[in-house]
């Protein structure tokens, strides 16, 4: 039980301690989940993060589903799940109780202005850690800049554009492994 009451509290804290949606979460992913807990490598949360990006739903949803599976299975799934959104569960709740009677003050206007800028610093300090750990080959570089291309330029689903990037690299790698095997088949 203690293991369950851990995993969902570190969920639940990423949850409700971290705003902008799942880039915004992924420092303090790998603070809590790698650095601190340790349950999971560096490698293995951005492989989570991938399938939680690829996956309909919310990616730090699908990214504690993720991670709560390979610490305890299906129930440690739904224990990760949980903790996940009950802090968005409860922060809306009252959000909503309140927020008309203070939507209209200048206070709470500045307010969220300046967390919007801080949401796309931490967004944009996300995506210059994952483009170093990820960008490791030219192939990943060359799709990462068609696919940003894409993007940005054209109405492209965000579903095609990871699809198509998953089957070149499958190709790639299909054909730099048949040259592998002919050239040492060359060695012989």
């Amino acid at each position: 039980m203690k293991e369950y009451l851990e995993l969902y509290w570190a969920f639940f804290r990423i949850g409700g301690l971290t705003f902008g949606g799942g880039l915004s979460m992924l420092p303090m992913l790998k603070y809590e989940l790698v650095e601190k807990k340790g349950w999971v490598d560096e490698e293995t949360l951005l492989d989570c993060y991938a399938v939680g990006q690829c996956t309909p739903g919310i990616i730090a949803v699908n990214t504690a589903t993720y991670v709560g599976y390979i610490r305890k299975k299906l129930s440690g799934a739904i224990v990760g799940t949980a903790g996940m959104i009950s802090p968005s569960i409860l922060i809306i709740t009252i959000l909503c109780l309140f927020l008309n009677n203070f939507l209209g003050n200048v206070w709470v206007q500045h307010a969220l202005m300046g967390i919007k800028g801080v949401v796309c610093a931490l967004m944009l300090n996300t995506v210059i850690s994952l483009a170093k750990k990820s960008l490791v080959s030219p192939l990943c570089v060359v799709i990462a800049v068609a696919a940003l291309v894409l993007a940005l330029f054209t109405d492209s689903p965000t579903v095609l554009i990871v699809i198509v990037a998953a089957i070149a690299g499958i190709i790639y790698e299909k054909i730099k492994g048949d040259a592998k095997g002919k050239e040492d088949a060359q060695h012989e």
